[in-house]
């Protein structure tokens, strides 16, 4: 018997900004701006940032028990103010939790900017789940709308 698992699951995040798309779009961009609202919020900026299809990006941070985190992406497609088609891995400290691939689309919606992220994700072996990563995901929605608010 096998302690591997594979579960499956899909969820979306919309939300609506103020900001134009071509000033949503360049906080994904941008690794300075990316920097100020992913993750930690600049405690830990990508140490590969290749914003291009094909193009790499990863981070990784610690929690406040002393586990690490690694977000590894690879760019599968990039359309400037449209859309970015990404692939990545999560790990927790060594051990692999989760493939995902992720489409983030950017619509204009008056003077501002509808935004829909909608991942189709891979967890594996019980170590994350399809809740706890929505979760996640909009808790970096949130950061991101703060961000913008703010600058």
């Amino acid at each position: 018997m096998s302690d591997h698992s594979v579960a499956h699951g899909t969820f979306v995040v919309e939300r609506e900004f103020a900001q134009p798309v071509s000033r949503v779009f360049s906080a994904w961009a941008d690794p300075a701006k990316k920097a100020k609202w992913f993750g930690d919020r600049g405690d830990n900026p990508a140490t590969i940032f290749e914003f291009r299809p094909g193009g790499r990006e990863s981070s990784s941070g610690a929690t406040p028990d002393g586990h690490t985190y690694r977000f590894d992406v690879t760019y599968n497609d990039i359309v400037p103010d449209n859309r970015i088609l990404y692939s990545y891995d999560m790990h927790l400290d060594d051990r692999k939790i989760s493939f995902s691939l992720a489409a983030v689309e950017f619509m204009p919606n008056g003077g501002g900017t509808r935004l829909r992220l909608t991942e189709y994700g891979l967890f594996l072996d019980g170590l994350d789940t399809l809740d706890m990563r929505r979760d996640g995901t909009e808790a970096l929605i949130r950061q991101l709308a703060a961000y913008l608010d703010g600058n």
